[in-house]
């Protein structure tokens, strides 16, 4: 290499951060797309296609164990048999789609399904007829290559909406909360309509839900227990919120209890078929207080967040409530109208060979086939034979139709009955019209067909829960004579567990305001115990706009100040009057004057003076105030 030649080095990039790269977005590819995430298109994941799948491939309108249907689906799903399992249980509960028998757990109380091999299951007469059609359905390879499974099942009822949904994956996640089937099938109606209409969430477990903040399925929900008042002392939950348990009500409730955030002698659990929980509450306690406690306190009020994130296509996309039924519309009506075109070509199909069936044994067109000597010559003789009666048939005779007719048996020539025939054939026609009327009416054969839906349905899924309003719980209210307030002057300390007679009571969301006789103050969070020393004059609870009225003396003169404290931050020490200075008195009542009584002196001609508090301006906490005198105070009284 010559010295005035340059050479570029480049370094190749890092093979190991490539390779992990690549292989993370797979993965994260792979999770969002193949398991956390709901397809848009029928509304499930791959686990749930996949055991719906398998249950419609073994079905036989018996009872199958579930163990039978998860080693079945074990040739679709790569991922072992207790994501299928839970799976299955979890669509079994939902009741729409899978109809269990046995132990299939308890939505209420929480407890487990029994094992796969002590239950069994079947496909409900309403996923049978509404989300499989192998001619709709597009088949893909299975994981292994040796099976085909559905890449979508062309579901005609809007599932996504229906079961609801959570998974979370690789960058995001999803929420779906249930709806109530008939009111999405109203919903579809009055969209093929043009008509307005509103959807909500509803659950199993019912309860009262106040909506105000769903945004269309991207916002939140309040859900309550449903609390029954019984005999002054008796609270009866009926109903609990979606996510709970009758397990963690009463955890809660026991938890609360024991924070003393409410008053309980016992709870009871009754539950079986229906939530009934049996809360006595103390003597003396009220009831309304009380279920105001439980829903701010315990479980017997959640928050849930909604967040619709789905598959659609290839890619997830964030939607709302209104825009996923407003595609599951038009899949329907998309649906429906495949149904349609595949009818009525199986149809003329029919038609077409019972025609040519008729026209084959009536004009005894069988019977020229007799002397042919090689197979070509017995189809050009049928087809030589039926071109007479072309007008007759709906299309051209093909080589398949020839096939068809070389194959019927003698004995279904010899008896063949032509009336019954036409009668098949007037039936077909019938139907065939009545086909084509529907394409051409597709909207209204859509609505037609929902409203069915909603007549056969509708008396067993019914909304179960109620809507409401749910009032904001004022929690400095409620807790308002929670915590009894002690000073113990001769030791110097405040807080409610200090022993002796509370000077006042407060909630632990107020903040107490501590003046010393020296003038300096603090804000601070009610406390168990805390040492202030002997030398406090004031302490209350904190309001920044509380009016006060103060005489403090310095070592010269004697001031009087009227102010409010304002602002403060917690636990930090200010000063509300000068520097070496001793409160001689303060107030926090509303007070018309102050008297001052001074020692006496020689020549003075008045011992005592005193001062309308209306002429003294209320000022800011750091201002010095008004000069009262310089002589010394003995005593201080005010006049409400």
């Amino acid at each position: 290499m010559s010295s005035n030649s340059s050479t570029a080095l480049h370094l190749p990039e890092d093979p190991l951060k490539d390779l992990i790269n690549d292989n993370f977005l797979q993965y994260a590819s792979y999770v969002i797309r193949d398991r956390a995430i709901p397809q848009l298109e029928d509304g499930l994941k791959p686990v749930q296609r996949r055991i719906l799948h398998a249950l419609y491939e073994r079905d036989d309108g018996r009872f199958t164990k579930v163990a039978t249907i998860v080693g079945h689906a074990m040739q679709y799903h790569p991922h072992g048999d207790a994501s299928i399992e839970d799976a299955l249980v979890n669509l079994a509960n939902k009741t729409y789609l899978i109809e269990g028998q046995g132990n299939f757990g308890n939505l209420l109380t929480g407890d487990p399904a029994a094992a796969s091999r002590y239950i069994e299951c079947r496909l409900t007469e309403l996923a049978r007829n509404q989300i499989f059609n192998p001619k709709l359905t597009e088949y893909i390879p299975s994981y292994d290559g040796r099976n085909q499974e559905p890449l979508i099942l062309p579901s005609k009822l809007p599932l996504l909406l229906m079961l609801g949904s959570e998974g979370i994956a690789v960058g995001l996640s999803t929420r779906i909360l249930p709806h109530n089937f008939i009111e999405l099938l109203k919903a579809q109606v009055a969209i093929l309509q043009e008509k307005r209409f509103k959807l909500l969430p509803d659950f199993p477990q019912g309860g009262l839900m106040d909506a105000t903040a769903y945004d269309r399925g991207n916002g939140k929900i309040r859900l309550r227990a449903s609390i029954e008042k019984r005999d002054n002392n008796k609270l009866i939950i009926h109903e609990i919120p979606f996510s709970t348990t009758t397990e963690s009500i009463i955890a809660s409730i026991e938890e609360a209890a024991r924070k003393r955030k409410v008053k309980i002698r016992s709870i009871n659990d009754f539950t079986a078929a229906r939530v009934e929980i049996v809360v006595i509450l103390s003597p003396g306690e009220d009831p309304d207080k009380a279920i105001a406690a439980l829903y701010h306190y315990t479980q017997c009020e959640v928050t849930l967040h909604s967040s619709i994130v789905v598959i659609h296509g290839e890619r997830p996309r964030q939607m709302s409530v209104d825009e996923v039924i407003r595609f599951n519309t038009e899949q329907l009506v998309s649906l429906l109208k495949r149904e349609l075109e595949i009818r009525s070509t199986e149809l003329n199909d029919e038609l077409h060979r019972r025609t040519l069936i008729q026209v084959f044994i009536e004009n005894r067109i069988y019977k020229k086939i007799e002397e042919c000597q090689s197979y070509e010559a017995v189809l050009q003789a049928v087809f030589k034979g039926l071109l007479p009666f072309r007008n007759q048939f709906i299309r051209n005779v093909s080589s398949e139709d020839v096939e068809m007719l070389l194959a019927l048996q003698i004995k279904r020539i010899s008896q063949f009955d032509l009336k019954r025939n036409e009668e098949e054939k007037a039936k077909i026609i019938l139907e065939s019209n009545q086909v084509r009327k529907n394409l051409k009416q597709l909207t209204g054969y859509a609505v037609k067909y929902l409203q069915n839906l909603v007549e056969k349905y509708g008396r067993q899924y019914k909304r179960k829960t109620k809507l409401t309003t749910a009032e904001e719980i004022d929690v400095r209210e409620l807790t308002a004579n929670e915590l009894p307030i002690v000073y113990d002057q001769e030791r110097g300390f405040i807080g409610h567990q200090v022993k002796g007679e509370p000077a006042f009571r407060c909630s632990p969301l107020d903040r107490l305001l501590l003046v010393r006789d020296s003038g300096d103050y603090q804000m601070i969070a009610p406390p168990e115990k805390f040492f202030t020393d002997k030398n406090l004059v004031y302490f209350g609870i904190y309001d920044r706009n509380r009016v006060f009225t103060i005489v403090y003396s310095t070592k010269t003169a004697s001031y009087l100040k009227r102010f409010a404290f304002g602002g403060a931050i917690m636990n930090r020490v200010y000063n509300c009057t000068q520097k070496e200075t001793k409160i001689r008195y303060i107030s926090d009542r509303p007070l018309k004057e102050i008297r001052l009584k001074y020692r006496h002196t020689k020549g003075a001609r008045i011992d005592e003076q005193t001062f309308a508090l209306d002429t003294i301006p209320i000022r800011g906490v750091k201002t010095r105030g008004y000069q009262a005198t310089k002589r010394s105070v003995t005593q201080i009284s005010a006049k409400n």
